[in-house]
């Protein structure tokens, strides 16, 4: 492998310091990471990756594959991010890369997100699809969804395990498809259930767990032998405190890892299915948030060894060993949380993802046995840590007295003091936000306004009671989280309250759009990008799909109260500048939300522009459009807010 600079070298020139930052192009940030999804082959011998292109004859994204002894490179799969855009890789063994993909479509008149598995053999050099035509031809209708892995079966390499409907009766119960890579032959394992959606195998590769849902319920269900009776384990309803999913087996296929509430928060627990009552055994909690993340397990060692979560931290080790390598990365990757995304199949050599509030991520290479570690990618290429923001963790109060935390990134050099800022709720709703790198906060920063994001009542992570209080509380004590937040900024004197601007996408748009309308004094200005402006529609919209009972659950079913609720119905309100944007194949929020809000603030004569991604989905995915929105952004709250860095 060729050898960068040395590891010690680096973290000194990335961390000089600078007492103001320049204002960088907007593409530093806007573009869409330079790398991603970084996988390492289980023999340790080669890297592959997503990584952006923009050359005059090849824009978008390519899939990378190079040797790490040679430096050897093959680049087997390009798309434009327009009509598909790659989701992730994985590799079933040292010859077949695994790339996962999604295209929008539109199926009996419903705009739809389609998935897409296909494979590349680096024998032959071709890619081709991993579900076979004879299979989807003998199918009821055509999945959309064909890329549910659920069973990589390291110790029978040739094979996987898929989650696939169309053989029941009904969209979503699946079946489960075992498919020969190097053949291409498949055979059903498992047939499909009335109502159960997914499947979880052992490590002995048996279909062993199941899920129904109906409506609002959820069973789950253990077989002892697949395509056998099974046996009700546990039922719930959604949104409910005595919920437990299951994640996983230990090496023992009696022992199963499941996530419960603990003290009013997510824990992990283990059950042993030979105990007639169940007993959940505590293995791991934090003290006053949920545990998230899924179970880290070692084929080397056959046992489970950890967490994906780490209470903000990085991934939770309950084994010595890797409790070692991590506090060995903890020394010389300081201030940084340090992610061991990946081991070869003998856990010799693995990857390292290393970010923080000021570092943009770099991808590690390690190697245990010649004590290396070396820089291979940077996520972010364009942005160096010296020149980001830092970000703080702080508290408020809402009105009635729930506490709030909060993000707050000041512009570099400045005191946060009368500052222009920008107001930031994030998506979701039931998200969060952290202090990891957030690209949309550092780009507000750069350009010299102060950015505040808080995690307002129904962010996830914060317990049953916490996640609760947002359920059915869009534009009520949800929104008024966000008014508070705002308002405890002008009260310690950290913003200037002539020139603050409330800006989202998804709900943050709702709440940007909310704002805007029920406090027209508070705000100079605002941005929704892909926001919700229609509540009643936004539920409505759902009706075609299998999660209608849960989204009404999670939202409401009162339309005209909803409505009441949303952004368009208060149009009139809005005095200040408005910017609007959407993709117009975005699949999650569709795009008449934006469409229909322009053309109502449009006839009120209220000040707003509308901008349309041709192409777009809800992510930004495509990177022109990316940069269209944040070019559109730039100069928006510049007109509005003039920043004085």
């Amino acid at each position: 492998m060729k050898r960068i600079l040395p590891l010690l070298f680096m973290w000194l020139c990335n961390h000089a310091v600078a007492d103001t930052a320049p204002q960088l192009p907007v593409e530093a940030f806007a573009s869409i990471p330079d790398v991603s999804s970084v996988q390492l082959s289980p023999n340790g011998k080669k890297l592959a990756s997503v990584v952006r292109v923009d050359q005059a004859k090849l824009k978008g994204t390519v899939v990378s594959i190079q040797d790490i002894e040679t430096g050897e490179k093959s680049i087997p799969l390009h798309t434009d991010n327009q009509k598909f855009v790659i989701l992730s890789l994985q590799w079933a063994n040292d010859n077949i890369l695994l790339i996962s993909a999604k295209f929008p479509a539109n199926r009996y008149g419903t705009p739809t997100t389609e998935t897409r598995l296909v494979k590349y053999d680096l024998t032959t050099k071709k890619t081709s699809s991993v579900i076979p035509r004879s299979v989807l031809d003998r199918l009821n209708w055509i999945p959309q969804h064909q890329g549910q892995i659920i069973d990589l079966m390291a110790d029978d390499p040739d094979n996987i395990l898929l989650s696939l409907d169309g053989m029941g009766e009904n969209v979503g119960e699946d079946s489960v498809l075992k498919v020969n890579l190097a053949q291409g032959k498949s055979s059903y394992t498992q047939n499909a259930k009335k109502k159960i959606i997914s499947w979880i195998t052992d490590r002995q590769h048996k279909v062993r767990i199941s899920i129904y849902n109906d409506d609002t319920e959820y069973r789950i269900y253990e077989q002892a032998e697949q395509k056998r009776d099974s046996r009700l384990l546990w039922t719930f309803k959604a949104f409910s405190e005595d919920s437990v999913w299951p994640l996983g087996f230990d090496a023992d296929p009696n022992i199963l890892y499941v996530r419960a509430y603990h003290q009013g928060f997510e824990a992990i627990f283990k059950v042993n299915l030979t105990d007639p009552k169940l007993t959940k055994e505590l293995v791991y909690a934090n003290e006053d948030t949920d545990v998230e993340g899924n179970l880290l397990y070692s084929k080397l060692k056959k046992k489970v060894i950890g967490i994906s979560e780490g209470d903000g931290e990085e991934y939770t080790f309950w084994e010595k060993e890797y409790v070692g390598l991590q506090n060995g990365l903890k020394a010389v990757l300081p201030n940084a949380h340090n992610y061991i995304t990946q081991f070869s199949a003998d856990e010799r050599r693995y990857i390292v993802y290393s970010t923080s509030s000021t570092e943009p991520g770099t991808y590690y290479f390690g190697d245990r046995d010649e004590k290396t570690l070396y820089p291979i990618a940077n996520r972010y290429g364009r942005l160096k840590s010296e020149l980001l923001a830092d970000t703080q963790y702080l508290t408020y109060e809402a009105r009635d007295k729930l506490k709030i935390d909060a993000y707050l990134t000041v512009p570099k050099g400045l005191e946060a003091k009368q500052l222009p800022t920008i107001i930031f709720p994030h998506g979701g709703p039931i998200s969060y936000d952290s202090n990891d790198f957030d690209y949309w906060a550092q780009f507000f920063a750069n350009r010299g306004y102060a950015v505040f994001r808080m995690n307002f009542r129904g962010s996830a992570g914060y317990g049953y009671e916490f996640m609760k209080a947002g359920l059915k509380s869009w534009g009520l004590e949800m929104q008024n989280d966000v008014e508070d937040g705002t308002r405890y900024l002008i009260d310690q004197g950290i913003s200037d309250p002539k020139r603050i601007c409330i800006v989202g996408a998804s709900y943050g748009g709702y709440a940007a759009l909310m704002g805007a309308a029920m406090t027209p004094d508070l705000y100079r200005c605002a941005v929704s990008v892909a926001g919700v402006t229609d509540v009643a529609y936004l539920v409505k919209s759902s009706r075609r799909f299998t999660n209608y009972k849960v989204v009404k659950e999670q939202i409401g079913d009162d339309f005209d109260a909803l409505y009441d609720r949303s952004p368009i119905s208060k149009a009139d309100k809005i005095n200040i500048p408005v910017l609007l944007l959407h993709g117009d194949k975005d699949r999650v929020v569709k795009v008449q939300h934006s469409r229909e809000m322009y053309d109502e603030l449009k006839s009120l004569k209220k000040p707003v522009e509308y901008i349309e991604l041709e192409n777009g989905d809800h992510y930004l995915s495509n990177n022109d459009n990316r940069l269209a929105t944040f070019k559109a952004l730039d100069k928006f709250l510049a007109d509005n807010l003039n920043p004085k860095l």
